[in-house]
């Protein structure tokens, strides 16, 4: 993954582009080559795997969505938004760079996303690359991840019930996380009752994920996260972990990973590393 995100954020120019200013290159590579973990695409291509399909193609659609995840968190960082001086122990983009810089490495790196997705090496089916545009566009924005980043701000400081905490968290967190699991059987042509239970798997997963990050919060250290701590009950936010306390936030999460386990159950062995991955989310330490 880090080799193919570095070529496709290589300071040359390609075909049809005029030139790529270094000091935007230099950003946009500091936003997205800073150690990440790599979660989304990696789900990506596990999946994919799980159907057969094991190739470059795999990985171009896997870059596609890691360049939106990092377009969001650099974004996300900004004082206007969150306000984040660290992000996996390092300098953020805007206070590496400045604020309009990274503003433009956002949109560079969101951009970028849609020309690697449409790669002729992702499918041979242009239908195929289409609908995979399509649906990650949809993910990532005004039904999906932007629209949930809008739900977050307007609960700073509000009450907010279950079900408007979770429906802003399915579209914040899950909705990327959904399509890393659905994506990677679409690319390999799986059946259709295949890719519904992998999006299952990937709802499912993004729940856990966006729980446990919300535990990390009230939790863990800065030094082990690699950022600050404590910021979404210091900026009001509404988390299922501040309705419900630690204990039942631990409690669902092992509901999770068990339901999980059982969508993967009939693929076997084969789902081994998909099942180590949902057994991470849930037990991460940042």
């Amino acid at each position: 993954m880090e080799t193919v995100l570095k070529r496709v954020l290589d300071p040359a120019a390609l075909s049809g582009e005029i030139a790529r200013p270094s000091r935007l290159v230099d950003a946009m590579r500091h936003g997205a080559l800073n150690g990440g973990k790599r979660l989304r695409p990696i789900l990506v291509v596990e999946t994919a795997k799980l159907f057969g399909r094991d190739d470059d193609g795999v990985l171009e659609a896997a870059c596609a969505l890691e360049l939106i995840h990092c377009y969001s968190l650099i974004h996300d960082d900004l004082p206007a938004m969150d306000d984040d001086d660290l992000r996996r122990g390092q300098p953020t983009v805007h206070k590496a760079f400045d604020e309009a810089t990274a503003i433009l490495a956002g949109d560079a790196l969101l951009t970028l996303a849609f020309d690697v997705i449409g790669s002729a090496a992702v499918h041979d089916d242009a239908a195929i690359r289409l609908r995979l545009s399509q649906e990650l566009s949809r993910a990532a924005g005004v039904g999906g991840m932007a629209g949930g980043q809008m739900l977050d701000l307007e609960s700073e400081h509000r009450a907010r019930s279950e079900t408007e905490i979770r429906l802003l968290q399915s579209m914040k967190t899950g909705a990327l996380l959904r399509y890393a699991c659905r994506s990677g059987a679409i690319v390999a042509d799986a059946s259709g009752e295949d890719i519904d239970r992998l999006t299952r798997f990937g709802e499912v997963i993004g729940l856990a994920f966006q729980l446990a990050d919300d535990l990390l919060d009230v939790e863990a250290s800065p030094e082990i996260m690699g950022k600050a701590t404590g910021k979404d009950a210091e900026a009001g936010k509404a988390t299922l972990v501040g309705l419900w306390g630690s204990e039942k936030t631990h409690a669902e999460l092992k509901t999770l990973l068990a339901e999980a386990a059982k969508l993967l159950a009939p693929y076997g062995e084969n789902a081994e590393t998909l099942s180590a991955l949902a057994d991470f989310i849930v037990n991460r330490s940042n």
